[in-house]
């Protein structure tokens, strides 16, 4: 239980980005209010919520705090009375009073409307009974009033025709939904055996197919040269030249030439000379030198 002795009541100032109403309950000998609070905040989103805790801890008999300043002109008959049932009825006929000026604001707000409604629709009837049919009796021709003008009547054609138009659009779309079979995609076909079966004549061998030729070994005595013939399969193979346009001769017959000719035909790649082995040559036998000896001593010497 929250002990109302000393109790007073506060506004608390609010902060530069706060949109709350605050007020505070403090003690008035500086005690502690509850457990090691000195001052305990409220804060409510309107002033009329304020306004109504405030009510509720004025008939509890905490009220708010004044300051009392004392001053030599003050009058006696300005002084006010602190009696707590005094203070209780003139809170109880304050919150009569805004109860009824809430609902004589809600009463207002609800009958301007159709107040202001009832007066426009009252005086159009005014004006329609008082001059509008006097001019109407007053024109020559009534029957032409009713008559439809040419524009009307034919924006009036072209709806109807887009009507129907729309219509029998409708109408097809739908048969066609009726009576349309859906059939699945056949499979794709396996093609794959034309490409292994003729391949493409831009292809090269590997050039892995054909060994490098060895090197002779080495062998003492007199080194042999190079081969007589060598093969030419190690030359590059001539780069072949693509075909010119025919000749022109001197009377101009090619000129009605046919400009829908087939183009000329790519020459195909001559085929490659796998490289040869060289022949090799046996290693020629080394002379042997002639020794001479010295003669032998005869017998008979």
């Amino acid at each position: 239980m929250l002990p109302l002795d000393n109790l007073k009541l506060r506004d608390v100032e609010k902060g530069f980005m706060s949109t709350k109403h605050v007020f505070g309950v403090f003690n008035t000998e500086s005690r502690n209010v509850y457990k090691d609070l000195r001052q305990i905040e409220l804060a409510c989103d309107t002033q009329e919520d304020v306004d109504s805790w405030k009510a509720s801890f004025l008939r509890a008999g905490v009220y708010p705090e004044k300051d009392q300043v004392d001053t030599e002109d003050t009058a006696p008959s300005e002084t006010f009375s602190m009696d707590p049932q005094l203070e209780r009825q003139v809170e109880t006929i304050r919150n009569l009073v805004d109860s009824y000026i809430g609902i004589v604001n809600k009463s207002i707000r609800d009958l301007m409307p159709k107040t202001i409604m009832h007066l426009m629709i009252n005086s159009a009837k005014d004006f329609i009974h008082s001059e509008l049919l006097a001019y109407l009796y007053s024109s020559g021709d009534q029957n032409s009033l009713m008559e439809e003008s040419a524009d009307q009547a034919q924006r009036r054609d072209e709806m109807l025709r887009m009507y129907h138009a729309l219509k029998e659009a409708l109408h097809i779309i739908g048969d066609i939904t009726t009576t349309t079979v859906t059939v699945p995609v056949p499979p794709p076909v396996n093609d794959s055996w034309m490409q292994e079966a003729s391949p493409t004549p831009q292809r090269r061998p590997p050039a892995a197919a054909a060994p490098p030729p060895s090197r002779p070994p080495a062998v003492s005595g007199p080194r042999l040269g190079p081969p007589l013939n060598p093969s030419p399969a190690f030359g590059g193979p001539p780069i072949p030249s693509r075909p010119g346009p025919p000749p022109i001769n001197a009377f101009g017959s090619n000129n009605h030439q046919d400009p829908f000719s087939a183009p000329p035909l790519i020459p195909s790649r001559p085929a490659r000379i796998p490289p040869g082995v060289p022949s090799r040559r046996p290693p020629g036998a080394p002379h042997r030198p002639t020794i001479i000896r010295p003669a032998e001593p005869s017998l008979l010497d």
